[in-house]
């Protein structure tokens, strides 16, 4: 069953939606994923979990002692488990990306550190593994009042994206859509209002996005936009103000005009309708497992099974390719 298949009118239940998510990696073989300074019960709990649910096989990247250390204060069993052993969280980062570019793991992991040491290691000029596309960070929100799956991007990693930034984002985010299930996902560009207005520039580069899809320069969407964010997930409040579009009221990614709202979006969702948030970076070589603290452990798993059926499908994409 696919994700999307499972979570349609599952409102009932709040975890419906991720459970369909892990188990479709059951037919999958485990990703091997670089775990970046997992240096606390958290991170270090996370990543075996997801090693022991045969999401991924975790590699420990990080100082071994410490991580050791951990491992017996907490009780975590990381017996068999491949340690390699960095001085410092900075280390481990620069290390975790010597493993993607040599083909020795297919994901990073966050560890405990922060975000910024991991990308600023992603994203180097000469020894990062960055691509053409802009790098970008989605939420693949678990909300129990909505109907399915809702993608929110950018929420972490671009603070004032260009144009040309959300039209990477948005085929970013359309192709995660895609690996897990969403032949043609809806986007609805998100802003203030709907009417284009040179007051409002989130409204305008709204319409070029939509124009941009148009002209095919955007591939596999549905994208409309300006929306308010009630268009985008209520059919009700769009009819109300007279929009008539195939996304209003299903939209399956939220594309957000910045970082602050992104973030605030995503962490009102959480809080006030007690929905979930797997967080996945795209647009690198190899998709990065973003983990909060405040994550349990049905949405760490969830975060880690989006990077490994995301990490498969590129793996067929590739082969297919290449076999053209």
């Amino acid at each position: 069953m696919s994700f999307w298949g499972a979570a349609m009118g599952a409102t009932t239940d709040r975890h419906a939606k991720y459970d369909a998510l892990i188990a479709r990696c059951h037919g999958l073989a485990p990703v091997p994923t670089a775990v970046v300074h997992p240096c606390d019960a958290a991170s270090l709990g996370g990543a075996v979990e997801a090693g022991a649910a045969r999401i991924i096989v975790p590699i420990l990247v990080g100082p071994e002692a410490k991580i050791r250390r951990v491992a017996v204060q907490t009780g975590i069993d990381i017996t068999g488990l491949e340690i390699v052993d960095a001085p410092y969280s900075h280390a481990a980062a620069e290390q975790a990306v010597v493993l993607v570019r040599a083909g020795r793991v297919a994901a990073l992991m966050k560890g405990s550190l922060h975000t910024d040491e991991v990308m600023a290691a992603v994203v180097a000029k000469d020894t990062g593994i960055r691509t053409a596309r802009r790098v970008s960070h989605v939420f693949i929100m678990d909300v129990p009042t909505y109907a399915k799956p809702l993608f929110i991007t950018d929420a972490a990693v671009n603070i004032f994206p260009t144009l040309d930034d959300k039209a990477d984002i948005v085929c970013n985010a359309i192709e995660l859509a895609q690996a897990l299930g969403r032949a043609q996902p809806k986007v609805a560009i998100l802003s203030a209002v709907e009417t284009v207005t040179s007051k409002i520039p989130s409204t305008i580069d709204a319409a070029a996005l939509c124009k941009m899809a148009e002209r095919g320069q955007i591939k596999g969407g549905i994208l409309d936009g300006p929306l308010a964010f009630d268009s985008a997930i209520s059919r009700e409040a769009a009819a109300t103000k007279g929009i008539v579009s195939p996304v209003v009221g299903d939209a399956d990614i939220l594309l957000v005009p910045d970082l602050e709202a992104g973030n605030m979006l995503a962490k009102e969702l959480t809080f006030l309708a007690n929905a979930d948030a797997a967080g996945i970076v795209l647009g690198a070589r190899a998709p990065i497992i973003l983990t909060s603290r405040a994550d349990d452990v049905r949405t760490r798993l969830a975060s880690c099974a989006v990077a490994a059926i995301y990490s498969h499908a590129r793996r067929i994409l590739a082969a297919g390719l290449a076999a053209q």
